[in-house]
């Protein structure tokens, strides 16, 4: 059943509603977006901070990102453009504070978005530390969007218009909204030295960072001596090494499992085992029950022995349609007898349990030490034919020869801005000085002054917006998360959200068997009902005709029917109605 209920799922959230934002054939640049009519403070002014990429997205931008004109094959054969999401630069339109700050915007909704920038020299980073900074603004909140960056590898200079997914990078660091939740991916492309084929290698555990509206500042050190440090918003929220805090791990295992051993026939590896020289206690009642009348008890003085629990209602009143002839005798239903609700109880007292001091319950031998225990089995190790040892994967890395943007987002509006990707962390210390820092306060002062006192913004993806702290939106935002890139790409939706699309499809195969089993339950409650007389009833002009000139033909068989007040084996008897009971002479 789930197997028909999952396409039905697909095909009915694909035909809710066309998709926003896919009315353009492809990826294009919006160049004169509105400006924010506030007055602001601060006014942008470019750094004079030298890096060898530094991106404010001053006026001459365009002439270094390339929107992607990647295409992708159709169904039926033919091409499509991969990358429909708009690009505009534009200043911030939420919580603005620098007048002429303007930055790139992934302005569709549900689309996927690339662009790239090649940068004037690649990057080597293999003797000096690598430093990759930028801002990340959300300014319609967190649903399902990524904000990462991708460092392309040296090459991919010319080839602008073709970056996609399939573009070689060497780095990925940024965050992402997973849906529900959010994580700072950091993630490096390492080369395998004995086959030539690269492996992504994911920093675990990954960093779960709040995202809001407001402007974050993310920021990855990696250092020539395999070490790393992660910021955000300026402040350090996780370092390691990229030789042990990355899965899979860059270098395998030395050993091993030997597949072809196998467990011994004889292998013992059961620790404990019972007691053979045990016996069961000459004492020891097995059929002991487990709770015994309590003799201690008394009957409370109020009790009435001689009144029923249950008395007909005397406020019920016989239907009119009811014929004692049809239907039998009219007995009016019972209800809990008023005179007992005021004293202890009423009818023949019996006396209560208690627990049986003597019970013991069923006798089992004790366990002891299993003297043929050997130990868990585990096969024997052997070299690892495919080990290598990579104690530098930094000096593995390739070059970078340039940035790209490629996301799939279900919010617009995603602000990038102030990307720095050189050597020297002091540089991109001080340009967070002149950029981000003088936004962070003043963004969250603007976003305070918004929102009434004790309330939050649903949709804002913050980790601790847990499934403990607030199941339903959590759920909710899942679900709507799920059901809108199932809109636009249903196979994508069950890849990205395997979690939420087999929580859905249980839902609903649940859902439906409860139906049926409702159904079914109604259907049986249903009982044929067989009206009974005491008249004889008449043959037909028709079989009088029949016998009369003594045809063959064939009595159809005729149920039986009851008397009035008996009952036909074969006939269930219908179910008392809740305001009458029928009385069967």
């Amino acid at each position: 059943m789930r197997s028909l209920v999952l396409p039905l799922i697909v095909v009915a959230v694909t035909s809710v509603s066309a998709h926003e934002g896919h009315d353009h054939d492809h990826a294009q640049v919006v160049e004169d977006a509105p400006k924010p009519v506030e007055s602001l403070t601060h006014s942008f002014t470019p750094t004079k901070i030298k890096a060898p990429f530094l991106e404010q997205f001053t006026d001459d931008w365009a002439s270094r990102w390339t929107p992607s004109d990647a295409t992708k094959k159709t169904p039926v054969g033919g091409e499509t453009y991969s990358y429909v999401g708009q690009w505009s630069v534009e200043e911030s339109s939420v919580f603005p504070v620098i007048d002429g700050d303007m930055g790139l915007v992934a302005k569709s909704k549900a689309a996927h978005h690339a662009i790239s920038a090649p940068f004037a020299k690649p990057i080597d980073f293999s003797d000096k530390p690598l430093v990759i900074q930028y801002e990340v603004k959300y300014q319609k909140g967190g649903n399902c969007g990524g904000g990462y960056l991708k460092l392309l590898e040296d090459g991919f200079q010319t080839s602008g218009k073709e970056f996609s997914d399939k573009t070689p990078w060497v780095v990925m660091f940024g965050p992402d909204l997973t849906c529900p939740g959010a994580k700072l991916h950091f993630i490096f492309r390492h080369k395998n030295p004995l086959t030539g084929e690269f492996e992504e290698k994911h920093h675990k555990p990954a960093h779960m960072p709040a995202i809001g509206k407001t402007t974050k500042l993310y920021t990855l050190i990696v250092n020539p001596d395999q070490t790393f440090i992660e910021k955000v918003d300026d402040k350090e929220v996780a370092k390691g090494s990229l030789l042990k805090d990355f899965e899979p791990s860059v270098n395998p295992e030395k050993e091993i499992d030997d597949p072809k051993d196998s467990k011994p026939s004889d292998w013992v590896d059961d620790a404990k085992i019972e007691d053979p020289s045990a016996t069961k206690p000459e004492d020891w009642d097995e059929d002991a029950p487990y709770q015994i009348p309590d003799e201690d008890a008394v009957k409370p003085e109020d009790w009435l022995d001689d009144e029923p629990d249950m008395v007909a209602d005397p406020d019920a009143i016989k239907p009119e349609e009811w014929d004692d002839e049809e239907d039998g005798d009219w007995v009016a239903p019972s209800v809990k007898n008023p005179a007992c609700e005021k004293v202890s109880g009423c009818g023949e007292w019996k006396r209560p349990n208690k627990a049986n001091p003597d019970y013991k319950g069923k006798w089992y031998a004790p366990m002891i030490d299993n003297p043929a225990y050997k130990g868990e089995w585990a096969p024997r190790k052997i070299a690892n034919p495919d080990y290598f040892e990579d104690n530098t994967p930094v000096q593995s890395l390739k070059k970078i020869g340039g940035v790209g943007i490629e996301l799939w987002t279900m919010t617009e509006d995603i602000l990038f801005d102030n990307i720095y990707v050189g050597h020297s962390v002091e540089d991109a210390s001080a340009l967070a000085k002149e950029s981000f820092h003088v936004k962070e306060e003043a963004e969250l002062r603007k976003e305070a002054g918004m929102k009434p006192s004790g309330e939050d913004d649903e949709d804002d993806e913050t980790p601790d917006r847990s499934f403990k702290d607030a199941p339903v939106a959590f759920i909710r935002k899942a679900v709507f998360s799920f059901i809108e890139l199932a809109k636009i790409d249903p196979v994508l939706a069950v890849k990205t959200k395997p979690e939420t699309a087999a929580a859905l499809a249980v839902g609903i195969v649940t859902l439906f068997g409860m139906l049926g089993t409702l159904l079914g339950l109604v259907g049986a409650s249903q009982a044929p009902v067989t009206k009974s007389t005491k008249k004889t009833e008449a043959p037909s002009k028709d079989e009088k005709k029949d016998a009369t000139n003594g045809s063959e033909k064939k009595a159809v068989p005729i149920a039986p029917i009851a008397p009035a007040g008996e009952y036909v084996e074969s006939t269930p008897a219908p179910a008392a109605s809740s305001s009458t009971t029928k009385k069967r002479k």
